[in-house]
């Protein structure tokens, strides 16, 4: 499958809004979308066009893809998925791609990014309910324990993201216990607990067409 290799604070400034890809960075003076807010690219500067219409759901999708890291392809699986499941659409599909294992690790504080957390999964160092997964976009379920595996614990990145999560809000959907490296899917997100900048109507009326 391919991956984005490029620079991910291109991302934040192609949105025109921190996404918050790189963790501690996002919040200092050497972000990018402080320094140049604008458009990357050598025309960056001067595309001032207005986005409307299909421009503004493109672009929300978009947007809503990156801050998750998820493929076209995936993102509209869980898209249709969503469709075919009971409640309001939008909100079943950030509810999924809340309910990813790598998204999870994040939220509970196990990695300063997104990316770093899909790392943590991939290397085998996050265990569900005592059994390893290394899948990025596992499903939680509500009740499931997620730890940092027993050999895993002593990993440098643990420490500098348990300093970072200090200062985050804990989600109601989660009971976090960061000593111990643990947390348990208390309920299933509900769309007030996912502070995000996305306008998910825009999303689903794109897909809609």
């Amino acid at each position: 499958m391919a991956r984005y290799k490029d620079a991910v604070c291109r991302l934040c400034r192609r949105e025109g809004m921190k996404l918050f890809l790189k963790g501690a960075k996002c919040f200092s003076d050497k972000c990018p979308v402080e320094k140049r807010n604008f458009a990357p690219g050598q025309h960056g500067k001067d595309r001032k066009a207005k986005v409307v219409g299909y421009g503004l759901q493109l672009r929300e999708k978009q947007k809503t893809k990156r801050i998750y890291f998820t493929q076209e392809g995936q993102f509209r699986n869980y898209f249709e998925k969503a469709v075919r499941t009971k409640g309001v659409t939008g909100e079943m599909l950030l509810q999924q791609l809340e309910r990813r294992l790598d998204n999870v690790v994040y939220r509970m504080g196990l990695a300063v990014s997104r990316r770093q957390a899909r790392q943590l999964v991939r290397h085998g160092h996050i265990a569900v309910d005592g059994r390893k997964v290394n899948i990025p976009s596992y499903q939680v379920s509500q009740g499931e324990e997620i730890t940092i595996r027993e050999n895993s614990r002593k990993l440098p990145t643990l420490e500098v993201a348990k300093e970072f999560a200090s200062h985050q809000p804990v989600p109601n959907w989660l009971e976090i216990d960061r000593d111990n490296y643990k947390g348990r899917i208390l309920s299933l997100p509900k769309r007030e607990d996912i502070q995000l900048p996305v306008n998910e109507q825009l999303i689903v009326e794109l897909y809609s067409k």
